[in-house]
């Protein structure tokens, strides 16, 4: 998959492809159903993916709490997974949020990405203070050359399927209601990085990976399937994970800290994913380390027997 990051300047092989536009934080069941219809506008065109790097909301509040579901790494290798040839994943500055619907139709959509054909959500707002609606979008590709397909929202048996309504299940600690809506288990993607090796130490030793910048599911341990992307262990796993601030030593930064069944191997660097499938129980303060080795032990066993039915 290609990433096109500048609408300014793009090779004319990179040009002509059908697209489908939007912010796809977390690309969920909604999300793949607009990648589908692009792919199905226009079979013989590179299949496209539009969206934007920062994430508009984190732009315009730069402050306020992390609210999205992947990082963006995380959101290329789930596009990567999808078949999607061009990612135009836009650099969000002052430029190209000053751009009027029009001036965006025009200087994006036609002229500098010479897309063949864009799909969008019923929902879809576009340019200055979001006052592009799809009609407009409608009427600009007719004058422009483009064609335009709006696809109906999805909804799933909880109700409509959003980001939002993903990351209230993710809140309350149902990963199953989350993947639902996904379409796939929610995960967690970023590099192994170096912790306090306290786990190493009561004989878990835990792959330790930052959370800064993601909405935070419930804190406590789940259930979680492995996938470790690169390096000498890459490969899939099975374990258990602590997310939250670790309140057996004070309070710490929020993090995700995994244990991996029947492995051995350093994975500091790697690249892991990992996925929230069972959530076991909140975190606790123990009385001692024995305690807290002892509940460790169950979770465990009992991760073990829930990831076995899958």
């Amino acid at each position: 998959m290609k990433i096109v990051r500048d609408y300014q300047f793009v090779s004319p092989s990179d040009k002509g492809a059908t697209v489908a536009i939007g912010n796809f934080d977390g690309v969920h069941c909604g999300h793949q159903a607009v990648i589908a219809q692009a792919r199905a506008a226009a079979p013989d065109a590179p299949l496209g993916v539009l969206t934007f790097e920062p994430h508009p909301r984190e732009y315009f509040a730069p402050d306020a709490p992390a609210f999205r579901l992947m990082s963006a790494e995380a959101r290329t290798t789930r596009l990567r997974k999808l078949g999607v040839d061009i990612l135009y994943e836009l650099t969000f500055n002052t430029q190209l949020a000053e751009l009027s619907p029009q001036e965006f139709a025009r200087t994006v959509i036609a002229d500098g990405l010479g897309l063949r054909h864009v799909v969008v959500g019923a929902d879809f707002c576009f340019g200055k203070a979001r006052a592009g609606t799809v009609e407009d979008l409608v009427a600009f590709g007719k004058d422009l050359g483009f064609g335009v397909t709006v696809a109906d929202l999805v909804a799933s048996p909880a109700g409509p399927v959003s980001s939002t309504a993903i990351r209230t299940a993710l809140s309350e600690g149902n990963p199953h209601l989350a993947a639902e809506m996904l379409g796939h288990w929610h995960r967690i993607e970023g590099p192994v990085i170096s912790g306090e090796q306290r786990g190493r130490d009561l004989g878990y030793p835990t792959a330790n990976m930052s959370i800064d910048g993601l909405h935070p599911p419930k804190f406590g341990v789940y259930a979680v399937l492995v996938d470790v992307l690169d390096g000498p262990h890459a490969g899939s796993y099975h374990g258990a994970a602590s997310l939250g601030v670790r309140p057996m030593f004070g309070e710490n930064r929020a993090n995700l800290e995994t244990f991996i069944f029947d492995f051995s191997g350093d994975l500091y660097g790697a690249t892991v994913s990992v996925a929230l499938v069972e959530f076991l129980r909140p975190e606790l303060k123990f009385d001692s380390l024995e305690a807290l080795i002892t509940q460790m032990d169950a979770d465990c066993a009992k991760a073990r027997s829930i990831l076995s039915a899958l």
